[in-house]
């Protein structure tokens, strides 16, 4: 089940990240989020925003994400490629799983779908595994972006009947 990031669930949502820091380390990927990545008050923001949500399976949180819908400025600018599309999205941002449940990415997605035809995600190029996800579930390396702190991203995009 897929459902809204409360205030009161900070406290699992910040476990749930310092273990995907540390896996994604553990896994050749130390500099995608360093070691405080993301901050407590980006994800408050987004709890406020009402973007950030919550995989839970049997009453346990197994997975957070966050989905705004419109326009995302980082991607304005795409090197190396294009977007195939210029309708409106939503963009799949801050994933992570607990490291104890499986296919917490394919739920989420899956929710996403739901709510809108049209999605971006990207990753950092260290991120091999997070690469895999996206390629498997059908989205297309459309280019380059660049993130708020200047650092590249491997763009992706995934348009429904296309």
């Amino acid at each position: 089940m897929i459902r809204k990031a409360l205030p009161e669930d900070m406290p699992v949502i910040l476990k749930i990240y310092e273990q995907a820091r540390r896996f994604m380390a553990e896994h050749g990927n130390p500099r995608q989020w360093g070691n405080t990545s993301p901050a407590q008050n980006v994800l408050e923001e987004d709890i406020r925003k009402e973007r950030l949500y919550l995989c839970e399976r049997d009453e346990k949180i197994c997975g957070v994400f966050a989905f705004p819908v419109g326009e995302d400025p980082t991607y304005e600018k795409i090197e190396g490629g294009g977007w195939k599309l210029n309708t409106p999205y939503g963009t799949i941002h801050r994933m992570a799983g607990n490291g104890q449940e499986t296919g917490v990415f394919a739920e989420c997605l899956a929710w996403c779908r739901e709510q809108i035809g049209h999605i971006r995600i990207d990753t950092h190029e260290d991120n091999r595994i997070m690469q895999h996800l996206i390629e498997k579930h059908g989205f297309v390396r459309c280019g380059i972006i660049h993130v708020a702190d200047g650092s590249p991203r491997i763009a992706y995009e995934w348009m429904e009947d296309i």
